[in-house]
C-alpha cells in the first residue's frame, strides 16, 4: 500500500510545488513508484513535469475526479522519469470548492478516489493549493501524513500554528491517523546571517521534526520547473539536486526502508542513469 503524503503550506513562495516535484522525482529514482497529484489550481507542478500549459485546458484533470466524471486512474500521466507519474490540474480545480459546498462527504472526495490506485504506488505526493480552504482539507483527509516546506526567511513561522491548527482539528474529525512527516528547510542561503539564524530557532522549536537536510537557494530549481522538468533531468550536479536526492534518502530512513538501491549507487552510475533517460 502506498504511502501519502500531503506537501501543504498556506503560506505561498515557500517552494512547495518545487518540493513536491523534486522529492517525487528522486523517489522515483531510487526505484519506488511515485505518483503527484496536482491539486494546487495554479497548475504548477503540472507545467512543471511537461504538461502544456497553453494546451492544459484539453487535458482531463483531476478536477474531474473530484466532481465524479471520472476514475482517478483515468487522468493519470506518465512523465518523462520512469516510475513517476501526475493527476494534473488546471484552473478549473478552483471551481471545485464551490461545487462541492454542498455535496455529500466533500471533506473526503479525494480519499475515496485514491483508494482504486493507491496499492499501485510505493508514494503518493499531493501538493496542496497555498490556502486552508476544501481542497487542503481533501488533501489531509487523504493523507498518512504532511510535510511542510518552510522557507529560511524572516516569516517562515507565520501561518503555521493555523495549520497545526487545522491538522488538529481534521485528525480530530477526519483522519485520527494522520502523521508528521517532517519540516523541510527551503531556499537557505548560507551567506545570509538572518536564514542561519531561522534554521537555528525552526530546529530549536521543533527538534527531531525538522529534516537533517536543507534545499539551498538555487538558480538551477528556479529554472527547471519553466522547461518542464524535475531538477535531476535539467542539472543532475546542481546543489538543488544533491538537495532533494538527500532529502528522499531521509524520507526512506524515516519510514524505515532500508534498502533503496537507487540513492545508493555511485553517483557516476546514477548520472550516467539519468543521462538515459534525458
Amino acid at each position: 500500500m502506498g504511502k501519502i503524503i500531503a506537501i501543504a503550506n498556506q503560506k505561498g513562495g515557500v517552494g512547495k510545488t518545487t518540493t513536491t516535484v523534486n522529492l517525487a522525482a528522486s523517489l522515483s529514482i531510487a526505484e519506488r513508484k511515485t505518483l503527484v497529484i496536482d491539486f494546487d489550481p495554479q497548475g504548477n507542478a503540472s507545467s512543471a513535469l511537461g504538461v502544456d500549459k497553453t494546451r492544459a485546458n484539453e487535458i482531463k484533470t483531476i478536477y474531474h475526479v473530484l466532481i465524479g466524471q471520472l476514475k482517478l486512474s483515468e487522468v493519470i500521466k506518465n512523465t518523462e522519469v520512469d516510475s513517476l507519474s501526475l493527476a494534473p490540474a488546471n484552473s478549473d480545480l478552483a471551481g471545485a470548492e464551490i461545487e462541492l459546498v454542498s455535496t455529500f462527504s466533500r471533506e473526503t472526495k479525494l480519499k475515496k478516489a485514491l483508494n482504486e490506485i493507491k496499492d499501485q504506488y510505493d508514494y503518493i505526493l499531493i501538493d496542496c493549493p497555498p490556502s486552508l480552504g476544501l481542497l487542503t482539507v481533501n488533501a489531509l483527509t487523504a493523507a498518512d501524513s504532511y510535510l511542510v516546506p518552510m522557507q529560511c526567511e524572516y516569516f517562515a513561522l507565520e501561518g503555521l500554528s493555523q495549520l497545526i491548527h487545522t491538522v488538529t482539528l481534521i485528525k480530530q474529525n477526519l483522519n485520527p491517523a494522520l502523521k508528521e512527516e517532517g519540516i523541510v528547510l527551503t531556499m537557505y542561503d548560507s551567506r545570509n546571517n538572518l536564514a542561519n539564524e531561522v534554521v537555528k530557532e525552526v530546529r530549536a522549536h521543533f527538534a527531531g521534526v525538522v529534516f537533517d537536510t536543507v534545499i539551498p537557494r538555487n538558480v538551477r530549481l528556479s529554472e527547471c520547473s519553466s522547461f518542464g522538468k524535475p531538477i535531476l533531468l535539467y542539472d543532475v550536479d546542481s546543489k538543488g539536486c544533491v538537495g532533494y536526492l538527500n532529502l528522499a534518502k531521509e524520507i526512506l530512513a524515516r519510514n524505515q526502508v532500508q534498502d533503496f538501491p537507487g540513492l545508493l549507487k555511485p553517483e557516476e552510475v546514477l548520472k550516467a542513469e539519468i543521462a538515459l533517460i534525458t
